[in-house]
């Protein structure tokens, strides 16, 4: 007899046939239908996953990774990469940022087993003994024809290209001046006034481009005996050594000393952020290098990385470079940023970096033992 089941209406099965689906053979049967469908199961889920990462393979396959050393600041390098991005989205780009003594004094320390792919806007000056050490392969970037003489290696190829210059400002807090009774220093002579003594702040040149442009600057312009017996009378007043070129700017902003001796471009950004920070341009001149490009030598170089040093000097990150500095490695048309001279490149000394370059040793140790005592430590 059958008996429908009401709510499936599905039959049920005589008990005598219920009986006989109990025998051993049957569960055989039934065994074997059960492991052949997970067989196929398993075989269908392991061909989706192989399917799945031989296309995830695909897909990484042609990213490269670049690794890039560099002395721009923290708030520029995000504004700059994302253009660069856009353009190379199969480019992954880990960048070591750091003042450019640390990059300098790492990239040394490297020399035997390098590991850097590109250095990107670091001083020209330090890019010049990585190229006495044998560390640099020289590459034309394309638009090279486009780059001012002053700003690139002399050599038919490249050994290393410049994107912008960066020069010396003073940054003076306003209000800590006022209450202070300070007056507003114009020079670098105005600075060994004994009424700024302990309220001025300064980059060690050993381990800031800033500070190493700014010492460079007072030896070439005064001479050597002239300009260390400046720098002694200088030392009197200062308050501190930092290991960054940015920090006295950041300092001054903050009220934690009357002036720090910076970059323009620090200066600009406290004053952005509310602080009450004026950048002050000495009139003798600034002191100023080039932020500076090359690529290193390795066994093996990447595609990337010449791509990476294409884009450095294309005309979107040149632009951008612009807009917060006015003298670049060719010109772009953008308007000289609020606060710089008229004529930011008669700001400018007369740099000699080659000289800069092969006395940069001796120049660091002198300053190391007559000013070292004041620096902030590392």
């Amino acid at each position: 007899m059958e008996v429908l089941n009401p709510k499936m209406n599905i039959r049920r099965w005589p008990a005598v046939m219920q009986v006989s689906f109990n025998n051993p053979i049957h569960h055989l049967i039934q065994r074997r239908s059960v492991m052949k469908k997970l067989s196929l199961s398993v075989g269908v889920v392991l061909s989706i996953l192989f399917l799945f990462s031989s296309l995830i393979g695909v897909c990484t396959a042609g990213a490269e990774e670049l690794l890039v050393y560099t002395a721009l600041e923290d708030d520029e390098i995000p504004i700059y990469l994302d253009l660069f991005k856009k353009d190379n989205p199969n480019i992954k780009v880990k960048i070591v940022p750091d003042s450019t003594g640390i990059v300098t004094a790492k990239l040394l320390a490297e020399k035997d087993n390098p590991r850097a792919d590109v250095v990107w806007g670091t001083a020209a000056t330090s890019l010049m003994l990585c190229d006495q050490a044998g560390m640099v392969e020289p590459y034309a970037p394309q638009g090279i024809e486009k780059v001012r003489p002053k700003m690139r290696d002399a050599n038919k190829i490249p050994h290393w290209v410049g994107i912008k210059a960066w020069m010396t400002g003073f940054c003076v807090n306003t209000i800590e001046c006022k209450t202070m009774k300070l007056p507003t220093p114009s020079s670098l002579a105005d600075l060994l006034d004994p009424v700024y003594r302990g309220h001025l702040a300064m980059p060690n040149p050993a381990s800031s481009g800033t500070g190493f442009l700014t010492v460079s600057a007072i030896l070439q312009t005064m001479g050597e005996a002239k300009g260390w017996a400046y720098l002694d009378k200088l030392h009197e007043n200062i308050a501190r050594y930092t290991h960054s070129g940015s920090k006295p700017c950041k300092l001054a902003g903050a009220g934690e000393v009357a002036i720090g001796i910076s970059f323009a471009y620090r200066g600009f950004m406290q004053k952005q952020k509310g602080e009450p920070v004026l950048t002050v341009f000495p009139k003798e001149g600034s002191g100023w290098d080039v932020e500076a490009n090359c690529l290193i030598k390795k066994p093996t170089i990447k595609p990337a990385a010449k791509t990476f040093l294409d884009w450095a000097i294309s005309e979107p990150v040149m632009n951008a470079y612009a807009q917060v500095y006015p003298v670049t490695a060719y010109a772009t048309g953008v308007p000289i940023p609020d606060g710089f001279p008229a004529d930011p490149e008669g700001q400018l000394i007369e740099n000699d970096f080659d000289w800069a370059a092969k006395n940069r040793m001796r120049i660091l140790a002198e300053w190391t033992k007559r000013y070292d005592g004041k620096s902030d430590a590392k």
